[in-house]
């Protein structure tokens, strides 16, 4: 027997909808969340219109589908996920199954390209794919596992049901981030520096997988339930700590010739959802140690790809440049429950851009009251001297001339924290 698939009912409303439309084919995500013993599926969202021409007649643009999975998987908080692809045709199921198997091994590697944690070995590795003909309202739902090159494709069951995000847990976190990266090339460049924080980033990812994590101030056993003793069908909200520790090295490991470095620092907020059969605690913390790795790489990769469309020439002329990272802001999903999305602002943005790219990335119709900006603060760049304690979370290039860097350094000040976040890019 393959996979079970629960499904929200709106996203069958969502899906009827979509198969009023005259045009076809049109694709999409399915987003929720797996587990051993079953898979949720909460959202779906259709592949927005690509403007510019392709060229490919009624044909599917794996590419372009690939990168709006890309966008939307920086829009999931902890516990959400796109689990797979759907498909409305008329085609007949049977021929579309080649395109499908494409999109889902696609849209993976892309995802998956970007992620810093380590995968465990309870992760799931099957992804779906829902052919749905618009004509009949037939749906043929099937499986691949894509750790498989050469997997073929599983029968899945495909199960609507209403209220399957009604009682979810909600686990919140506000975490100091603090870390160092230094760049050693003396000609700091946007392609160094995205290489450099990339090691960086695992490294810190590395200290948040091994952390310890205290729930309502108590560390729980792993496989114990969260909501033991608990009223069933009622939300439940835990806030979670985590306790990191540095990793203790080696002189030899960490000296090296310095040009600068890459501070980031401030106060993040995380949050990790848990659909309500039996949550355990093993999962609660992989969930959200996973959300703090992915907010802060998504927020540091944002910023450097703001940076790609600068002028490289007059932003070296510079040496000191300081940028503030986005903040995290977060907006209800679609159906009933606690269950949220999110998207990252710029200081230089409004509310109104927030909700047109939910809008154009999750087919989210908010409203700018909608939206929760209470939990991180804006960036501001904040002029201090030396013995002023950096109250904005920042990223920093300092620059280092004639220096090393050796374990004292190793604890230097690096933070995406306090909500607010800057970037300081400094040549030696």
């Amino acid at each position: 027997m393959g996979r079970g698939y629960i499904v929200e009912d709106v996203v069958e409303e969502y899906l009827s909808k979509l198969c009023s439309q005259q045009v076809y084919p049109v694709t999409g995500l399915l987003i929720g969340q797996s587990s051993v013993q079953r898979d949720f599926v909460v959202m779906a969202a259709r592949t927005p219109q690509n403007e510019e021409p392709t060229g490919a007649g009624k044909s599917v643009d794996k590419d372009w589908v690939s990168e709006h999975a890309r966008q939307v998987s920086r829009m999931l908080p902890g516990g959400l996920s796109v689990l797979g692809v759907f498909i409305i045709s008329d085609t007949d199921a049977k021929d579309m199954l080649t395109t499908l198997r494409q999109l889902v091994f696609a849209v993976e590697n892309l995802i998956s390209s970007e992620r810093l944690w380590n995968p465990a070995d309870d992760d799931v590795t099957d992804c779906v794919t829902l052919h749905v003909n618009p004509k009949t309202r037939k749906t043929v739902c099937r499986t691949f596992d894509i750790k498989d090159s050469k997997s073929m494709a599983k029968p899945a069951d495909w199960k609507y049901q209403s209220g399957v995000c009604s009682a979810w847990v909600t686990l919140s976190c506000w975490l100091n981030v603090d870390m160092l990266v230094p760049i050693p090339d003396s000609r700091i460049s946007t392609d160094s520096i995205d290489k450099c924080l990339k090691e960086g980033l695992k490294v810190w990812a590395h200290q948040i997988e091994s952390g310890l994590c205290l729930i309502d101030g108590k560390k729980m056993p792993e496989n114990s339930e969260l909501t033991a003793g608990q009223k069933r069908n009622v939300r439940q909200v835990y806030t979670a700590q985590l306790l990191i520790t540095p990793d203790v090295q080696r002189l030899a490991d960490v000296v090296q010739p310095c040009g600068g470095s890459v501070s980031i620092r401030g106060v993040i907020h995380s949050k990790a959802f848990l659909h309500s059969n039996k949550p355990k605690a093993k999962l609660a913390e992989k969930l959200l140690k996973r959300d703090v790795v992915s907010t802060v790489t998504t927020r540091v990769q944002m910023l450097l790809e703001e940076l790609l469309t600068r002028d490289e020439g007059s932003r070296n002329k510079q040496q000191t440049e300081q940028l503030c990272l986005p903040r995290r802001i977060f907006c209800p999903a679609k159906m009933t429950g606690p269950l949220c999305v999110c998207d990252y602002q710029f200081s230089d943005e409004s509310l109104s851009e927030i909700t047109d790219r939910l809008k154009e990335m999750l087919d989210i119709d908010a409203a700018e009251d909608d939206l929760d900006t209470r939990q991180e603060i804006t960036a501001e760049v904040i002029e201090s001297d030396d013995t002023t304690e950096p109250i904005v979370e920042t990223v920093d290039v300092e620059p280092k001339k004639n220096n090393y860097i050796g374990v004292a350094m190793a604890t230097a000040v690096a933070l995406l924290a306090t909500a607010a976040s800057m970037l300081y890019l400094s040549d030696v």
